[in-house]
């Protein structure tokens, strides 16, 4: 019996021993935090924006109706690639044709009118120079017998010349005055012949004009009619067919829009881009743009144009337009001309735009989810309390402030200890983040897990584990 209650009581000893020890390894790793960690690394890094939206040509123009009536002909089809000032549609156009050919008419018989009365008018002219030189001869021939009917009237005082001959004089250079003045009479009435030719000449040429400009009008009506390529480019959109009725001026009406011209020769990528990101996008930027319908290839492409006006995300409308305020998400219209489109590439076709906005070359870099946040009082290490009753000093309102101050850092891992360093940061890429100060190459940094970081403790002690990420017990 002595020797069972001896085995029993080393048992008990036994068992209570391991219990001691255990209850002491439980409490000397009271507080300790299981974490994962990293080394800060010196890689490379890109930040790049992402962005979606869709292929659309630089430039691209509808074709509207500029007159109502029935398509007559569609001389192109969808595909069909048309050169600048090339016909493509004809609208019903008897009415403006008659229109045009009743002005033709009125200004052929106008032109002839004004082709005869020109004719007129140069007659005139030829008989006014006529008149004026009978003129100038028969009143040179009156000087002339002025001067012998004065000689004649000196010789007949001294008798010297018969009484006949003075007579014959005088009425000689009578029949000559009067010759003067009939040649005068008939110029006065052949130049006022010539100024109503002209006056006839003038209306002539006044109803040519008003023909003319009439005439301007009625082709431009008819030219209305038919619709011509303003570009080099691609049909696009065809959305109406022969027989159909189309309508001007009214907008976003299918009965307006014939067809829409894209020149193809500048291919963009029309993506919206964040507002949080817009800021670091700028022009002449590297892009990747990949399609969705052409898979496995990336074209390469750069920023030509960054809106200035930002869009709301729900209704795709420019923020100044909405009637109320609106605290939600915006984007920027970004556009990126595509280097080398493919030939088999088309407008409208969903994309997906990855523009570099920054590069770095060989700097510190750490995983982004290592980075976390801390007030500065949080990260005071608070000394044992003693054991004697301390007196609550009144709080000082700008220490408590400065307490208050948020800090961007990380926990380096140092003897057994995470202790908080304040960094600074540059770049931020897909995973991992620049760091410009705080922390050395090959630190031991805490990089998980997201709920370790985000309560963990400045030198708090911790155990490293990386065996199994998300599965550590605090």
């Amino acid at each position: 019996m002595k020797r069972k209650w001896k085995i029993l009581i080393i048992v008990l000893a036994l068992v209570t021993l391991g219990i001691g020890v255990y209850a002491s390894t439980v409490y000397s790793r009271r507080g300790i935090v299981t974490v994962q960690t990293g080394r800060v690394v010196r890689q490379d890094l890109a930040s790049v924006v992402t962005a979606s939206g869709e292929i659309k040509p630089r430039n691209y123009i509808n074709i509207g109706a500029n007159a109502q009536g029935q398509l007559t002909q569609i001389l192109v089809k969808e595909g069909d690639r048309v050169r600048k000032g090339q016909l493509l549609a004809r609208i019903e156009n008897v009415q403006p044709e008659a229109d045009v050919a009743a002005q033709r008419a009125s200004l052929a018989s106008a032109e002839a009118d004004s082709a005869a009365s020109e004719a007129g008018l140069k007659a005139a002219d030829e008989n006014l120079r006529t008149l004026q030189a009978v003129i100038d001869r028969t009143r040179a021939d009156l000087d002339r017998l002025k001067v012998e009917f004065g000689r004649a009237q000196e010789l007949l005082k001294d008798q010297l010349i018969a009484q006949q001959d003075f007579d014959a004089r005088r009425a000689a250079y009578d029949a000559q005055a009067a010759a003067l003045r009939e040649a005068q009479t008939r110029l006065v009435q052949a130049r006022a012949q010539r100024e109503q030719a002209a006056a006839q000449l003038s209306a002539t040429q006044k109803r040519i004009a008003q023909t003319r400009a009439m005439l301007t009008r009625f082709n431009d009506v008819l030219r209305k009619h038919d619709a011509y390529a303003p570009l080099d480019g691609v049909v696009t959109n065809l959305p109406v067919r022969v027989g159909e009725t189309v309508v001007p001026g009214i907008q976003n009406s299918p009965a307006a829009t014939i067809m829409t011209i894209a020149d193809m020769s500048l291919i963009t990528a029309e993506v919206k881009v964040d507002e949080t990101d817009i800021v670091n996008v700028k022009l002449e930027q590297p892009a990747d743009v990949t399609i969705d319908a052409i898979p496995n290839k990336t074209f390469k492409g750069h920023v030509i144009e960054i809106g200035n006006t930002a869009i709301l995300r729900s209704t795709g409308l420019a923020a100044s337009q909405s009637a109320i305020s609106s605290q939600e998400a915006k984007d920027f219209k970004v556009v990126i001309a595509l280097d080398s489109p493919p030939e088999e590439i088309r407008p409208g076709l969903s994309a997906t735009a990855k523009v570099t906005t920054a590069t770095r070359q060989k700097v510190l870099t750490i995983p982004i989810q290592a980075l976390t946040v801390r007030q500065k009082g949080d990260l005071e290490v608070k000394p044992k309390k003693s054991g004697g009753a301390q007196a609550a000093a009144r709080p000082d309102p700008a220490a408590e402030k400065a307490r208050k101050e948020e800090v961007q850092g990380v926990f380096v891992v140092a003897g057994g200890k995470a202790v908080f360093k304040k960094v600074d940061t540059g770049i931020t890429g897909a995973t991992d983040i620049e760091v410009v100060s705080g922390i050395n190459d090959n630190d031991e940094i805490v990089t998980g897990t997201y709920q370790v970081i985000r309560t963990l403790r400045n030198e708090a002690q911790v155990k490293v584990d990386n065996k199994a990420p998300g599965q550590q017990k605090t």
